[in-house]
Protein backbone atom coordinates (compact mmCIF):
# COMPACT_ATOMS: atom_id res chain seq x y z
CA UNK A 1 0.00 0.00 0.00
CA UNK A 2 1.13 3.59 -0.33
CA UNK A 3 1.14 5.59 2.88
CA UNK A 4 1.07 8.93 3.91
CA UNK A 5 2.46 9.80 7.40
CA UNK A 6 1.72 13.66 8.55
CA UNK A 7 4.74 14.15 11.47
CA UNK A 8 6.32 11.21 10.19
CA UNK A 9 9.92 12.19 11.33
CA UNK A 10 8.90 12.39 15.09
CA UNK A 11 9.45 10.15 17.62
CA UNK A 12 6.79 7.42 16.67
CA UNK A 13 6.74 7.76 13.10
CA UNK A 14 10.99 7.88 13.47
CA UNK A 15 10.48 4.02 14.49
CA UNK A 16 7.32 3.35 12.26
CA UNK A 17 7.99 4.43 8.65
CA UNK A 18 11.46 2.42 8.65
CA UNK A 19 9.32 -0.68 9.57
CA UNK A 20 6.46 0.00 7.07
CA UNK A 21 9.09 0.27 4.66
CA UNK A 22 10.10 -3.64 5.73
CA UNK A 23 7.00 -4.66 5.50
CA UNK A 24 6.76 -3.77 2.01
CA UNK A 25 4.89 -0.58 1.32
CA UNK A 26 5.71 2.47 -0.13
CA UNK A 27 5.42 5.41 2.68
CA UNK A 28 5.15 9.15 1.82
CA UNK A 29 6.22 11.38 4.83
CA UNK A 30 5.18 15.14 5.33
CA UNK A 31 7.02 17.06 8.21
CA UNK A 32 7.75 20.71 9.16
CA UNK A 33 11.21 19.40 10.65
CA UNK A 34 10.38 21.36 14.05
CA UNK A 35 13.05 19.90 15.90
CA UNK A 36 15.55 20.56 12.93
CA UNK A 37 15.88 16.15 13.22
CA UNK A 38 17.60 13.97 10.62
CA UNK A 39 15.92 11.36 12.04
CA UNK A 40 14.75 9.37 8.68
CA UNK A 41 18.41 9.41 7.53
CA UNK A 42 18.57 6.20 7.03
CA UNK A 43 15.78 5.52 4.85
CA UNK A 44 16.12 8.08 1.99
CA UNK A 45 17.81 5.61 0.07
CA UNK A 46 15.07 3.47 -0.04
CA UNK A 47 13.39 3.75 -3.40
CA UNK A 48 9.94 3.11 -1.50
CA UNK A 49 10.44 6.64 0.47
CA UNK A 50 9.95 9.92 -0.55
CA UNK A 51 9.53 12.82 1.95
CA UNK A 52 7.66 16.55 1.75
CA UNK A 53 9.38 19.65 4.13
CA UNK A 54 6.19 21.24 4.54
CA UNK A 55 2.55 21.80 6.90
CA UNK A 56 0.28 19.52 7.55
CA UNK A 57 -2.19 22.23 8.23
CA UNK A 58 -1.49 23.31 4.87
CA UNK A 59 -4.32 22.55 2.58
CA UNK A 60 -2.40 22.77 -0.99
CA UNK A 61 0.43 21.18 0.30
CA UNK A 62 -1.77 18.20 1.90
CA UNK A 63 -4.15 17.56 -1.13
CA UNK A 64 -2.15 15.91 -3.62
CA UNK A 65 -0.18 13.92 -0.88
CA UNK A 66 -3.44 13.17 0.38
CA UNK A 67 -4.87 11.65 -2.95
CA UNK A 68 -2.12 9.47 -4.02
CA UNK A 69 -2.77 7.63 -0.30
CA UNK A 70 -4.55 4.27 0.37
CA UNK A 71 -3.49 5.00 3.99
CA UNK A 72 -3.29 8.08 6.27
CA UNK A 73 -1.45 8.06 9.45
CA UNK A 74 -1.77 11.63 10.97
CA UNK A 75 1.07 11.47 13.48
CA UNK A 76 1.51 15.32 13.11
CA UNK A 77 0.87 17.30 16.31
CA UNK A 78 2.15 19.22 18.98
CA UNK A 79 2.44 16.45 21.50
CA UNK A 80 1.60 16.96 25.47
CA UNK A 81 -0.20 19.07 27.83
CA UNK A 82 2.53 21.76 28.66
CA UNK A 83 3.51 21.89 24.70
CA UNK A 84 -0.32 22.59 24.13
CA UNK A 85 -0.47 24.73 26.91
CA UNK A 86 2.71 26.36 25.89
CA UNK A 87 1.47 27.01 22.10
CA UNK A 88 -2.67 26.84 22.24
CA UNK A 89 -3.03 28.52 18.52
CA UNK A 90 -0.56 25.91 17.68
CA UNK A 91 -2.14 23.22 19.52
CA UNK A 92 -5.75 23.85 17.88
CA UNK A 93 -4.73 24.81 14.54
CA UNK A 94 -2.46 21.24 13.94
CA UNK A 95 -4.10 18.71 16.64
CA UNK A 96 -7.22 19.09 15.70
CA UNK A 97 -7.89 21.57 12.59
CA UNK A 98 -5.66 20.17 10.23
CA UNK A 99 -7.50 16.75 11.08
CA UNK A 100 -10.81 18.22 9.79
CA UNK A 101 -8.94 19.39 6.55
CA UNK A 102 -7.59 15.69 5.76
CA UNK A 103 -10.33 14.21 6.44
CA UNK A 104 -12.22 17.02 3.75
CA UNK A 105 -9.58 16.06 1.40
CA UNK A 106 -10.17 12.34 1.59
CA UNK A 107 -12.25 9.69 -0.17
CA UNK A 108 -14.23 6.97 1.73
CA UNK A 109 -12.37 4.32 -0.12
CA UNK A 110 -9.12 5.70 1.84
CA UNK A 111 -8.04 5.04 5.55
CA UNK A 112 -7.39 6.45 8.67
CA UNK A 113 -5.00 4.94 11.38
CA UNK A 114 -5.70 7.31 13.78
CA UNK A 115 -3.25 7.90 16.95
CA UNK A 116 -4.68 10.15 20.09
CA UNK A 117 -3.96 9.29 23.61
CA UNK A 118 -5.70 7.85 27.04
CA UNK A 119 -5.09 11.02 28.94
CA UNK A 120 -8.36 11.55 27.55
CA UNK A 121 -10.13 9.52 30.45
CA UNK A 122 -9.04 12.10 33.05
CA UNK A 123 -8.86 10.77 36.30
CA UNK A 124 -10.35 7.06 36.46
CA UNK A 125 -11.95 5.04 39.22
CA UNK A 126 -9.62 3.41 41.64
CA UNK A 127 -9.50 -0.17 41.12
CA UNK A 128 -11.49 -0.13 37.82
CA UNK A 129 -9.89 -0.98 34.64
CA UNK A 130 -11.20 1.45 31.82
CA UNK A 131 -12.21 0.15 28.83
CA UNK A 132 -12.91 2.04 25.43
CA UNK A 133 -16.84 2.61 26.48
CA UNK A 134 -15.90 4.51 29.21
CA UNK A 135 -16.70 8.43 28.93
CA UNK A 136 -13.91 10.68 28.43
CA UNK A 137 -13.29 13.53 30.82
CA UNK A 138 -10.27 15.21 29.36
CA UNK A 139 -8.93 17.59 31.74
CA UNK A 140 -5.95 19.23 29.26
CA UNK A 141 -6.08 20.78 26.46
CA UNK A 142 -3.96 18.46 24.73
CA UNK A 143 -6.63 15.93 25.48
CA UNK A 144 -9.54 17.70 25.09
CA UNK A 145 -8.37 18.21 21.12
CA UNK A 146 -7.78 14.97 20.60
CA UNK A 147 -10.77 13.58 21.70
CA UNK A 148 -12.00 16.36 19.20
CA UNK A 149 -10.26 15.02 16.28
CA UNK A 150 -11.11 11.28 16.48
CA UNK A 151 -14.48 11.95 17.42
CA UNK A 152 -14.47 13.61 13.48
CA UNK A 153 -12.27 10.22 12.17
CA UNK A 154 -14.59 7.86 13.18
CA UNK A 155 -17.67 9.69 12.45
CA UNK A 156 -15.97 9.97 8.83
CA UNK A 157 -15.67 6.27 8.93
CA UNK A 158 -13.21 3.57 7.50
CA UNK A 159 -10.69 4.48 10.02
CA UNK A 160 -9.62 3.43 13.35
CA UNK A 161 -8.50 4.98 16.48
CA UNK A 162 -5.47 3.67 19.15
CA UNK A 163 -5.51 5.50 22.17
CA UNK A 164 -1.95 5.21 23.23
CA UNK A 165 -0.42 5.13 26.76
CA UNK A 166 2.40 6.40 27.88
CA UNK A 167 5.21 5.59 25.01
CA UNK A 168 8.88 4.60 26.50
CA UNK A 169 11.53 3.76 24.59
CA UNK A 170 14.50 4.70 22.37
CA UNK A 171 14.09 6.24 19.01
CA UNK A 172 15.67 8.10 16.32
CA UNK A 173 14.02 11.56 16.87
CA UNK A 174 14.26 10.70 20.86
CA UNK A 175 12.00 12.22 23.20
CA UNK A 176 12.88 12.78 26.98
CA UNK A 177 10.09 14.68 28.52
CA UNK A 178 7.70 11.55 28.31
CA UNK A 179 7.42 10.17 31.76
CA UNK A 180 9.15 6.65 32.28
CA UNK A 181 11.98 8.49 29.54
CA UNK A 182 11.87 11.17 32.08
CA UNK A 183 12.23 9.25 34.84
CA UNK A 184 14.90 7.09 33.61
CA UNK A 185 16.72 10.27 32.86
CA UNK A 186 16.67 11.58 36.26
CA UNK A 187 17.64 8.39 37.73
CA UNK A 188 21.15 8.18 35.39
CA UNK A 189 22.15 11.62 35.15
CA UNK A 190 20.64 13.10 38.84
CA UNK A 191 20.68 10.29 40.94
CA UNK A 192 16.77 11.41 42.52
CA UNK A 193 13.34 12.33 41.75
CA UNK A 194 11.22 14.44 43.64
CA UNK A 195 7.63 13.06 42.51
CA UNK A 196 3.92 14.80 42.93
CA UNK A 197 0.68 12.88 43.36
CA UNK A 198 3.08 9.70 43.36
CA UNK A 199 0.13 7.53 43.93
CA UNK A 200 -1.18 8.29 40.94
CA UNK A 201 -1.63 5.36 37.84
CA UNK A 202 -1.18 5.68 34.07
CA UNK A 203 -0.35 2.70 31.70
CA UNK A 204 2.14 2.68 29.66
CA UNK A 205 3.91 1.21 26.25
CA UNK A 206 6.90 0.98 24.50
CA UNK A 207 7.33 2.73 21.44
CA UNK A 208 8.06 -0.46 18.91
CA UNK A 209 5.09 -2.03 20.27
CA UNK A 210 2.95 1.31 19.15
CA UNK A 211 4.09 1.21 15.59
CA UNK A 212 2.84 -2.93 16.03
CA UNK A 213 0.05 -2.23 16.49
CA UNK A 214 -0.27 -0.46 13.33
CA UNK A 215 1.49 -2.45 11.11
CA UNK A 216 -0.60 -5.57 12.61
CA UNK A 217 -4.01 -3.00 11.66
CA UNK A 218 -2.85 -3.23 8.28
CA UNK A 219 -2.06 -7.13 7.78
CA UNK A 220 -6.79 -7.36 7.59
CA UNK A 221 -8.33 -4.40 6.43
CA UNK A 222 -11.74 -5.07 7.73
CA UNK A 223 -10.83 -6.99 11.04
CA UNK A 224 -10.42 -3.79 13.14
CA UNK A 225 -12.04 -0.97 11.61
CA UNK A 226 -14.53 1.62 12.58
CA UNK A 227 -13.24 1.49 16.30
CA UNK A 228 -11.09 2.41 19.32
CA UNK A 229 -8.35 0.43 20.72
CA UNK A 230 -6.09 1.16 24.02
CA UNK A 231 -2.87 0.40 22.96
CA UNK A 232 -0.82 -0.56 26.51
CA UNK A 233 1.36 -3.01 28.43
CA UNK A 234 -1.02 -4.98 30.49
CA UNK A 235 1.37 -5.82 33.21
CA UNK A 236 2.25 -2.16 33.70
CA UNK A 237 -0.82 -0.59 35.35
CA UNK A 238 1.51 1.03 37.34
CA UNK A 239 1.79 4.44 39.98
CA UNK A 240 4.45 7.13 39.59
CA UNK A 241 6.31 5.28 42.80
CA UNK A 242 5.86 2.06 41.89
CA UNK A 243 7.16 3.27 38.39
CA UNK A 244 10.40 4.71 40.02
CA UNK A 245 10.66 1.68 42.18
CA UNK A 246 11.32 -0.35 38.68
CA UNK A 247 13.61 1.92 37.69
CA UNK A 248 16.01 1.76 40.98
CA UNK A 249 15.76 -2.30 40.61
CA UNK A 250 18.19 -1.12 37.25
CA UNK A 251 19.59 1.74 39.23
CA UNK A 252 20.50 1.09 42.52
CA UNK A 253 21.42 4.39 44.02
CA UNK A 254 18.04 6.35 42.84
CA UNK A 255 17.01 8.00 45.65
CA UNK A 256 13.19 8.77 45.38
CA UNK A 257 11.08 11.30 47.28
CA UNK A 258 7.35 12.58 47.43
CA UNK A 259 6.73 16.09 47.59
CA UNK A 260 3.86 17.16 49.07
CA UNK A 261 2.73 19.87 46.41
CA UNK A 262 2.83 20.04 42.97
CA UNK A 263 0.36 18.40 40.15
CA UNK A 264 0.17 17.06 36.54
CA UNK A 265 -1.24 19.22 34.02
CA UNK A 266 -3.12 15.91 32.61
CA UNK A 267 -4.16 15.22 35.69
CA UNK A 268 -4.49 11.07 34.90
CA UNK A 269 -4.85 8.65 37.26
CA UNK A 270 -6.49 5.43 35.98
CA UNK A 271 -5.95 1.90 35.07
CA UNK A 272 -6.01 0.92 31.80
CA UNK A 273 -7.91 -2.21 29.72
CA UNK A 274 -6.09 -3.50 26.88
CA UNK A 275 -8.51 -6.44 26.12
CA UNK A 276 -9.86 -5.07 23.00
CA UNK A 277 -7.06 -4.77 20.95
CA UNK A 278 -5.22 -8.09 22.56
CA UNK A 279 -8.55 -9.79 21.38
CA UNK A 280 -7.38 -9.08 17.85
CA UNK A 281 -3.97 -11.25 17.69
CA UNK A 282 -1.95 -8.37 18.96
CA UNK A 283 0.42 -8.80 21.78
CA UNK A 284 2.67 -6.36 23.54
CA UNK A 285 6.55 -7.33 22.73
CA UNK A 286 8.70 -5.16 24.75
CA UNK A 287 8.34 -4.96 28.76
CA UNK A 288 8.98 -1.97 31.15
CA UNK A 289 12.11 -3.69 32.58
CA UNK A 290 13.50 -4.08 28.51
CA UNK A 291 12.32 -0.47 27.94
CA UNK A 292 14.39 0.68 31.71
CA UNK A 293 17.81 -1.11 30.27
CA UNK A 294 17.29 0.41 26.70
CA UNK A 295 17.27 3.83 27.96
CA UNK A 296 19.77 3.46 30.82
CA UNK A 297 22.12 2.40 27.35
CA UNK A 298 20.76 5.33 25.26
CA UNK A 299 21.15 7.95 27.87
CA UNK A 300 25.01 7.52 27.83
CA UNK A 301 24.61 8.93 24.19
CA UNK A 302 22.47 11.86 24.69
CA UNK A 303 21.38 14.31 26.77
CA UNK A 304 18.27 16.63 27.73
CA UNK A 305 18.30 19.49 26.37
CA UNK A 306 18.30 18.30 22.65
CA UNK A 307 16.14 15.73 22.98
CA UNK A 308 12.31 17.01 24.40
CA UNK A 309 9.58 19.13 23.21
CA UNK A 310 9.65 21.58 26.04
Amino acid sequence: MHILVTGGAGYLGSIMVPELLGDGHSVTVLDNFLFRQNSLASVCAHPAFDVVNGDARDEAVLKPLAANADVVIPLAALVGAPLCKRDQTGAISTNRDAIFTLLKLLSREQRVLMPVTNSGYGIGEKGKLLTEDHPLNPISLYGRLKVEAETAVLERGNAISFRLATVFGMAPRMRTDLLVNDFVYRAVYDGFIVLFEAGFHRNYIHIRDVAGAFRHALTDPNRMKDAIYNVGLSDANLSKRELCERIKAHVPNFVILEAPVGEDPDKRDYTISNARIEATGWRAQHSLDAGIKELIKGYRMIRDSLYANI
